[in-house]
C-alpha cells in the first residue's frame, strides 16, 4: 500500500494542484490579453515546447520513467512554478522596478521554483532517480512546462500590440532560444542526479544548492543580457556562453545516455545466469534497435498486448540493471535488498505477462525463434 501511494497517490495528487494552477496561469493570460492574441501564442507556443518534449523523451529511451511522473514534471512547471513566479515576479516588479524583476528576482524566484519538483524527487522518490539522464530529464520536463506557459504570456501581450512585434517574439523565444529554460534548470537536474547516486544526508543538501546557485547564475546572465545597454549584449552572450552550453549539454547527456547502455550490457549476463531473463535474449535488450525489432515481431506474430507488455519487460530489466549498479556501489544504503526484491518481483511478472502467448519467441539468427525458455519454436 505505500508502494501504491508513492507510485500513483501522490502523483495524481500532485498532478490535480498542479492543473488547478495551471489553469489558475491560463485564466490571468486570458484577463490580460485579447482571445485571439491568447488563441494564436499558444498555438505557436506548442512548437517549441514539442521539440522539448520529444527530446527528453528521447533522451529517456533506456529506462523510461513513469508517465504520471513526467506529466507531472510538467505540469509542476506549466502550473506551479509559473503561477508561484508570476506572483512574487509581479509584487517585486511593482515594489522595486522591472530590472529587480528581471536581473534578481526571476532567476532566483523561478529557478527555487522549478528545483522544487527535483529536490522533492530527490527526498522523497529518490527510488526513479538513477542517475543525472533522470535528473535531466525531470529538469527539462519542469522547464519545459514553465517555459509554454510563460511564452504564452508573452508572445500574447507582444501580438496584442503589434502582429510584427508578436513574430519578432516568436523568432526570438521560440526558434533562437527555446532551449533556453531547460539550459538553466538542467544544472539543478545533474546535481539531483549526481546527490541520487551519494549516500549520506550532505550531498542530497549540498548538490541540488550548488546545481541551483549555478542555474541562478546562468539565468541572471541570460535576462540581464536582454535589458542592459538596450540589450546590446544579448546575442554576444547567446553566442559566447549560450550555444557553447547548450552544445556541452547535449554532449554530457550523450555520453550518460552511452554510460546506461553500458550498464545494461554489463549486468544482463548476470541476470541470465541467475535465471531471470534468458541467455538468447541478451543479445536483442543491449540495444534499442535490438529491443524494437523483437517488440515489431512480437506485434506480427502475437498483436499489441503482447508488444506492449513486452515492452514493460525490457523496461523492468533495465531498470534493474541500473538498481543492481548503484548497489554495486553503494549508492542505496538500507532500502537496497526491499528494492531489488521489488524489482525482481516486478521483473518476474512482467515476463510471465510477456511471454504469455504461446507463439511469442525470442528472435534468433538463421531464422529460427526461441521461447522464453529458450526452446526452438518450430
Amino acid at each position: 500500500m505505500r508502494q501504491q501511494r508513492r507510485r500513483v497517490l501522490w502523483p495524481v495528487l500532485g498532478i490535480v494542484l498542479a492543473s488547478v494552477c495551471g489553469v489558475a496561469v491560463v485564466g490571468i493570460a486570458v484577463d490580460e490579453t485579447s482571445g485571439g492574441a491568447t488563441l494564436v501564442a499558444t498555438m505557436l507556443a506548442l512548437l517549441p515546447v514539442m521539440l522539448l518534449v520529444g527530446t527528453f523523451l528521447w533522451l529517456d529511451r533506456w529506462e523510461p520513467e513513469p508517465g504520471w511522473n513526467l506529466l507531472f514534471a510538467f505540469l509542476w512547471g506549466a502550473g506551479v512554478a509559473t503561477l508561484g513566479a508570476l506572483l512574487i515576479n509581479s509584487a517585486v516588479g511593482v515594489t522595486y522596478g522591472p530590472m529587480a524583476s528581471a536581473v534578481v528576482s526571476a532567476p532566483v524566484v523561478e529557478e527555487a521554483l522549478k528545483g522544487l519538483f527535483l529536490v522533492g524527487m530527490l527526498w522523497w522518490n529518490r527510488q526513479q532517480l538513477d542517475g543525472v539522464v533522470d535528473g535531466v530529464v525531470y529538469a527539462g520536463l519542469t522547464a519545459a512546462g514553465f517555459a509554454f506557459v510563460e511564452n504564452i504570456f508573452y508572445l500574447g501581450r507582444a501580438f496584442d500590440i503589434d502582429p510584427s512585434e508578436g513574430w519578432l517574439t516568436f523568432v526570438l523565444r521560440g526558434v533562437v532560444s527555446p532551449f533556453a529554460h531547460p539550459l538553466f534548470t538542467v544544472f539543478t537536474g545533474i546535481a539531483v542526479g549526481l546527490a541520487a547516486r551519494r549516500r549520506g544526508v550532505l550531498p542530497k543538501l549540498l548538490f541540488p544548492v550548488v546545481g541551483y546557485l549555478l542555474a541562478v547564475t546562468l539565468h541572471a546572465l541570460w535576462n540581464g543580457a536582454a535589458v542592459w545597454d538596450d540589450g546590446g549584449a544579448f546575442f554576444s552572450i547567446y553566442l559566447m556562453v549560450m550555444v557553447p552550453l547548450f552544445v556541452g549539454m547535449i554532449a554530457l547527456a550523450l555520453w550518460q545516455r552511452h554510460r546506461e547502455r553500458r550498464t545494461v550490457v554489463d549486468f544482463l549476463p548476470r541476470f541470465a545466469a541467475a535465471g531471470w531473463i534468458g541467455w538468447d535474449e541478451v543479445p536483442w535488450l543491449t540495444t534499442m534497435s535490438g529491443r524494437h525489432r523483437w517488440r515489431r515481431e512480437a506485434q506480427a506474430s502475437a498483436g499489441s498486448k503482447v508488444a506492449r507488455a513486452l515492452r514493460v519487460y525490457q523496461t523492468v530489466v533495465t531498470e534493474l540493471a541500473f538498481l543492481s549498479d548503484r548497489i554495486a556501489r553503494g549508492m542505496v544504503g538500507h532500502h537496497a535488498p526491499v528494492w531489488h526484491a521489488q524489482i525482481v518481483h516486478e521483473l518476474a511478472a512482467a515476463r510471465a505477462e510477456a511471454f504469455a502467448q504461446p507463439n511469442t519467441a525470442v528472435p534468433a539468427v538463421g531464422g529460427r525463434q526461441r521461447g522464453p525458455n529458450g526452446g526452438v519454436e518450430r
